[in-house]
C-alpha cells in the first residue's frame, strides 16, 4: 500500500510538474520516477481535475496589496478552482487591535467602510466562498467578551457583511484536509500533531509545503503567506519580522496535490 500512495503522489506530480521537477521534490533519480509512474494505475492529468481549491491568504482589509485580487483571480483561472477559501484574517480591525494602534490612522468607521468597500470586490470576484475565522477578524468579539458583553448584543461577522454565498467557520474540511487559520501552532507541527493534511495561513513571512509518508499513511501541510501591503501603517507591528510571502495557494487532485502560488512584485 506504501508503495502505491507514493507512486500516485509522484505520478500526480510528474503529471503537471514534469519530469525535472518530480526528480527534486521527491529527491529520486529518473529511474525511481519511472518505476513509480508504471505503478501507478492513473496514467491521465484529467483524473487530476476533481475539485480545485483555491486558497487565499491572509487579506487584513483595507491594507491588502495592490494587485493582490487580480493574482489570486489569475491563479483561479489557470487552475481552473471550483471552490474558494480564505485562509482567515480578511479584516485588520487595526482601529481596535491588541497591538498599538496609530492615532493617526482611520477612524473605526472609516476603516470599515473601506474594508467592506474591499471586500466588495472581493466577493464580485468570488461569490461563493467559505471563509475562515482569523484572530483579527474576531477583535470585536474578543473585546466584547473582555468588557463583559453578552454575544447577543455583538453582531456575527456574517451578519455584518452580509454576503449572500459566503459562509463562515473557525475551520472547514475539505476531502480530508483541514483549512484553519492558524492560530497557536504552524502548519508542520499541526498537522503532525493532528495526523491529518493542513492548509492554514497566520504567519505572513512563512510559506512551503512539506509531506510526510508513513507505513499506512501521506499527510501533508501547506503554510500560506498572505496578500498584505508591508506599508501600511496597521502593519507596523510587523516592521522587524521577515519579509511577507505574498501567494495564494491551490489544492488539486480533491486534497492530493498542495501548490503555492507567489505573487510577482517588485
Amino acid at each position: 500500500m506504501v508503495s502505491e500512495i507514493r507512486a500516485d503522489a509522484v505520478t500526480r506530480h510528474y503529471l503537471i510538474f514534469g519530469l525535472d521537477s518530480a526528480m527534486s521534490h521527491f529527491r529520486l533519480g529518473r529511474q525511481s520516477v519511472e518505476r513509480y509512474i508504471r505503478l501507478s494505475k492513473t496514467k491521465n492529468v484529467s483524473d487530476f481535475a476533481s475539485r480545485r481549491v483555491l486558497v487565499i491568504g491572509d487579506l487584513h482589509e483595507p491594507f491588502t496589496r495592490e494587485g493582490y485580487r487580480e493574482h489570486c483571480i489569475k491563479i483561479y483561472e489557470k487552475w481552473q478552482c471550483n471552490e474558494v477559501v480564505f485562509i482567515g484574517d480578511i479584516i485588520d480591525n487595526h482601529f481596535s487591535s491588541f497591538h498599538d494602534t496609530d492615532p493617526d490612522g482611520h477612524s473605526a468607521a472609516a476603516e470599515f467602510e473601506l474594508a467592506k468597500t474591499n471586500l466588495d470586490l472581493w466577493h464580485d470576484a468570488f461569490p461563493v466562498a467559505k471563509v475562515c475565522i482569523g484572530n483579527h477578524d474576531s477583535i470585536p468579539d474578543r473585546k466584547g467578551f473582555r468588557a463583559g458583553l453578552s454575544k447577543r448584543w455583538i453582531k456575527s461577522i456574517d451578519e455584518v457583511l452580509n454576503f449572500e454565498g459566503w459562509t463562515y467557520a473557525d475551520y472547514f474540511e475539505i476531502d480530508s484536509v483541514q483549512y484553519v487559520h492558524g492560530i497557536g501552532r504552524k502548519a508542520r507541527q499541526r498537522g503532525q500533531k493532528d495526523l491529518i493534511s493542513i492548509v492554514q495561513g497566520h504567519y505572513h513571512s512563512e510559506s512551503y509545503t512539506e509531506h510526510y509518508v508513513g507505513k499506512k499513511a501521506h499527510i501533508w501541510v501547506m503554510q500560506i503567506g498572505c496578500g498584505i501591503d508591508d506599508n501600511a501603517y496597521a502593519m507596523a507591528y510587523g516592521k522587524h519580522f521577515n519579509k511577507s510571502h505574498i501567494n495564494c495557494g491551490v489544492v488539486l487532485d480533491n486534497g492530493n496535490v498542495p501548490i503555492l502560488e507567489y505573487m510577482d512584485f517588485n
